[in-house]
């Protein structure tokens, strides 16, 4: 197994607690100090954004925040050299790096590039599971697992193909719009993700609007994993110019007390 399914398992039925920022946001120098940091507060599982100079599925917090990591010259090859570095202190952490296509077509060989950094899982928010073929082939002999997302409008019939292709955990999206919004219908989610995980043995992670305690707490209780951004990166953007702070932060504002969750323990 790697380290994602390690990391589900050791677990053992609580929540898993994912969380995102974007490499090289604010500056470069915070994402590694970040990624430490948020190990030390609870998370489970990192997810790490590629910025992307049109990344239609995101709301302003993050968007601005690709646009400062571009600013600052981040690329594709940058952001592995921050997940090498990663694993020089941390090999269990499972990394999942989530973007857009277009950001990895013009790497050289991104599969062995993202292998070698210490990669666990990819999200290509703009790849439909029925294109993805050539990229899982190129990523599966790696170790590294594609994970596709499941949207509140996909009928039965998709979400079962998409099923079939998944691997590593399901990413579904809470609400029908972008991220970072506050317009989450938790009973509503509950019913979707309940149905999902009736249909595979994968682990159901929930994202999209889970800004707050309150909300990780209502929807930990039917998912596998939250995934917390947009709240994550607000705190990476208040200390620009303090990697030192911004990591504290971080490690300070998940979820400092244990959240039980219908008998499942979503911060350990």
């Amino acid at each position: 197994m790697g380290r994602i399914a390690d990391k589900f398992v050791a677990l053992d039925g609580q929540t898993a607690l994912v969380s995102f920022v974007t490499a090289g946001d604010p500056t470069q120098a915070h994402t590694v100090p970040a990624m430490h940091a948020l190990v030390r507060g609870g998370t489970d599982i990192i997810e790490l954004g590629i910025p992307f100079s049109d990344p239609e599925a995101e709301g302003p917090t993050i968007q601005a925040s690709s646009e400062r990591a571009l600013a600052n010259g981040v690329t594709v090859a940058k952001m592995l050299a921050m997940v090498a570095e990663f694993r020089q202190q941390d090999s269990t952490t499972p990394v999942v790096l989530m973007g857009y296509l277009n950001s990895i077509l013009a790497q050289t060989d991104f599969a062995q590039a993202a292998h070698q950094a210490g990669v666990d899982g990819l999200i290509m928010v703009n790849l439909p599971p029925e294109e993805a073929d050539e990229l899982k082939r190129a990523l599966e002999p790696k170790g590294i697992d594609l994970i596709f997302l499941i949207a509140p409008t996909s009928v039965d019939q998709r979400v079962d193909y998409i099923l079939k292709q998944a691997s590593g955990f399901v990413y579904y999206v809470s609400l029908k719009g972008i991220t970072g919004a506050s317009n989450v219908k938790t009973d509503e989610v509950a019913e979707r993700l309940a149905h999902i995980r009736s249909k595979t043995d994968l682990p159901v992670c929930v994202g999209f609007g889970i800004k707050d305690e309150a909300t990780a707490r209502a929807l930990g209780a039917h998912a596998d994993g939250v995934v917390v951004g947009s709240a994550l990166v607000n705190i990476m953007a208040d200390h620009a110019d303090q990697p030192a702070a911004a990591a504290a932060a971080l490690s300070s504002v998940l979820f400092g007390t244990s959240i039980e969750c219908a008998g499942k323990r979503f911060q350990r």
